[in-house]
């Protein structure tokens, strides 16, 4: 049955990309990226398809911006006290959303880059960068609190985290092991920043 939404309540503005935006995470979750279509998305937020079209033309647009909204934010890492904790924290943050809607788009989005079907730039632009700074908001604030020597720190090294869980989302696939976060961090990543030399 399709639902008449001109006797609905109105929304606008963030109240209506709100809900959009939790429909397209919902149908990432339920029927997966090859799924999702506008429609879907459209029927499960209560609004019009048109309203989706004025603010997205693709659906490719729509769930890089559902997913980029449902993910921390630069100024939220974790404050634990401790860069060890603070890297597990942010660590498992990022391990908890590639398991989830985030990691089903990132799959259907570089299945279609792949094929030349969508801008893997577009997608670039959208992702980079958001878990290098939350990495160094932790990493600054071992600094600060003299765990860390700055001189140890390097792009690389604060990379090399978030690139050991993509690898393994990508190539060895979900869910992932137990315990893969804490041998991220304490195999590599404190060693890394925290050489024993010093």
């Amino acid at each position: 049955m399709v639902t008449d939404h001109r006797k609905q309540p109105r929304r606008r503005g963030e109240a209506l990309s709100a809900a959009i935006f939790q429909a397209t995470l919902d149908e990432l979750s339920e029927v997966g990226y090859a799924g999702l279509t506008m429609e879907g998305v459209a029927e499960r937020a209560r609004a019009s398809k048109a309203s989706l079209y004025r603010r997205w033309p693709s659906r490719i647009e729509l769930v890089m911006e559902a997913v980029y909204r449902s993910l921390p934010s630069p100024g939220s890492a974790p404050d634990t006290g401790n860069l060890r904790d603070d890297l597990v924290a942010l660590l498992t943050t990022t391990s908890n959303a590639l398991s989830g809607p985030a990691g089903e788009a990132m799959r259907g989005l570089l299945g279609e880059a792949l094929r030349g079907e969508s801008p893997l730039g577009s997608m670039r632009r959208n992702t980079q960068g958001r878990g290098r700074r939350l990495m160094e908001e932790v990493v600054q604030r071992a600094i600060e609190r003299g765990e860390v020597d700055p001189s140890d720190v390097t792009p690389r090294r604060i990379d090399a985290g978030h690139a050991l869980l993509r690898h393994h989302f990508l190539f060895e696939g979900l869910p992932f092991p137990d315990g893969l976060v804490v041998q991220i961090v304490d195999e590599v990543l404190v060693p890394l920043l925290k050489p024993s030399s010093r």
